[in-house]
């Protein structure tokens, strides 16, 4: 296939190339040739009219040897017929008296001069007509010029031209096979590691090299590998936490529901204080289960909606502070909201309310007694900033890439005695993205977090009322 596109975009306009000016220059040489021709012809006869030549003999031998040296110096043959078709005159000597029946001869006779190319014969004739004082056609002067020297000089161009397609073309072929070392293995390599990536072979890799284009494909291909064995592994981490997740509490959920039915005459408090743990356990599978489905919607976006409105975010989280207020209360932390001014916002209040308290209830769980945990709302011309900073454990920079990955907790122990999932973040930061928005997290261990939302102000995407 390369060598059909060279050839065709190559080698072939290069043949017609060289055909089109072989052509053009054979046509420019005979055009040339025909007028130099007819204009010599002319000048004779002007000579031979003016010197009455033709009617005069004692001047006979003085045109003879002019005819003659014209000839000699212009390499043509020149021929002088009368009005009725008879040569008077041939440098060859071969046609004096006899008839000269040739078409040139017969249009100049009829008053036209004439000049042509004969590719059979490879000669030129021109023919001028001669007229006396009262414009009577009393003769013709034809000239008879090869076309050798001037094929010659074609052939020996059609020669050059050709050796010179015939270099260029191996020139072609060549990088042809240059580019195909060059182009096309890399990308077969590219097509065979894709194929085997289809297949589920996602270790595979391609090895870049150079800087160029297709190294920038294959490093692209290789980061999205990358990726895709990175969803790989977390989808398979995700559905081991889910299990995981679910097993625990249905485990205690089964040992307290055989000691109930292996023990008879069991006390009615201990009934009830077994049924009040079970009942916890089934508490804490809803609030999974709630919470794998609210990241379902998120993931698939319930087919990218959202139902966008005017938010006022800054009543939306001084409502948050309020409600989460009691929890804080409890643990004698200090909860601050620090509302610079009000901030309204084009976004889905519902999601953006629990993705927002989560922030605010994983700073007052992860705060000792006694911490202080503070919420900022503020905004520039293009978007409002959500802040929740605490003097908690904080956060070791190595765990800070994974806090918002399901099911991942900080400290594990901690997290369930406070009756976490795991999933409290990642919804979080589903529901950050689907605003178009960002969060970042600023911490140290042992020195308190900071969580940093950013949301635009005017919301651009797929709303539920265009959906």
């Amino acid at each position: 296939m390369l060598f059909v596109a060279v050839f065709l975009i190559g080698i072939l306009p290069l043949i017609v190339y060289s055909l089109v000016i072989s052509s053009n220059l054979k046509t420019y040489f005979k055009e040339s040739k025909e007028k130099e021709l007819l204009y010599e012809a002319n000048k004779v006869a002007v000579s031979i009219q003016k010197n009455n030549y033709l009617f005069d003999n004692k001047l006979r031998g003085q045109f003879i040897e002019e005819i003659d040296q014209k000839s000699e110096e212009e390499g043509f043959r020149i021929i002088v017929v009368d009005s009725l078709g008879v040569a008077v005159a041939d440098t060859n000597r071969s046609a004096v008296g006899k008839m000269c029946v040739v078409p040139e001869i017969l249009v100049a006779l009829d008053g036209k001069d004439d000049a042509n190319l004969r590719e059979s014969e490879g000669v030129v004739y021109a023919s001028a007509y001669i007229e006396n004082d009262f414009s009577q056609k009393t003769g013709v002067v034809l000239l008879v010029m090869s076309f050798d020297e001037v094929n010659s000089l074609l052939e020996e161009l059609n020669h050059n031209w050709l050796t010179v397609t015939v270099i260029i073309s191996v020139i072609l072929v060549f990088i042809a096979f240059f580019i195909t070392q060059a182009i096309f293995v890399p990308l077969n390599n590219i097509l065979t590691t894709i194929q085997r990536i289809s297949n589920g072979q996602l270790h595979n890799r391609l090895e870049v090299q150079g800087h160029n284009e297709l190294s920038q494909v294959a490093d692209a291909i290789n980061i999205m590998t990358q990726q895709l064995e990175h969803v790989d592994t977390a989808r398979a981490e995700f559905v081991s936490n889910v299990s995981h997740e679910l097993k625990t509490p249905l485990s205690s959920i089964k040992v307290l529901s055989e000691s109930l039915l292996l023990q008879e005459d069991m006390p009615v408090e201990m009934y009830r204080e077994f049924m009040q743990d079970i009942n916890s356990e089934v508490d804490r599978m809803t609030n999974i289960i709630n919470d794998l489905l609210s990241l379902v919607k998120l993931d698939y976006r319930e087919e990218g909606v959202l139902n966008i409105e005017d938010t006022d975010l800054s009543e939306l989280v001084a409502s948050i502070v309020k409600r989460i207020n009691p929890l804080a209360a409890k643990k004698n932390i200090g909860l601050f909201l620090d509302n610079n001014k009000d901030v309204m916002i084009e976004a889905d209040g519902m999601k953006l309310t629990l993705a927002l308290s989560n922030l605010v209830e994983n700073a007052v769980k992860y705060t000792p007694d006694g911490g202080t945990v503070t919420v900022t709302v503020d905004a520039d011309h293009q978007n409002a900033y959500f802040t929740v900073k605490d003097t908690g454990i904080g956060i070791s920079p190595e765990e800070q890439t994974k806090i918002f990955n399901r099911f991942y907790r900080v400290d594990k122990t901690r997290d369930r005695e406070t009756g976490g999932t795991g999933l409290g973040l990642a919804i979080t930061h589903s529901t950050v993205m689907m605003h178009n928005g960002s969060i970042k997290v600023v911490s140290a261990e042992g020195e308190g977090a900071a969580f940093i939302v950013r949301l635009p102000i005017k919301y651009q995407g797929v709303r539920a009322n265009e959906s």
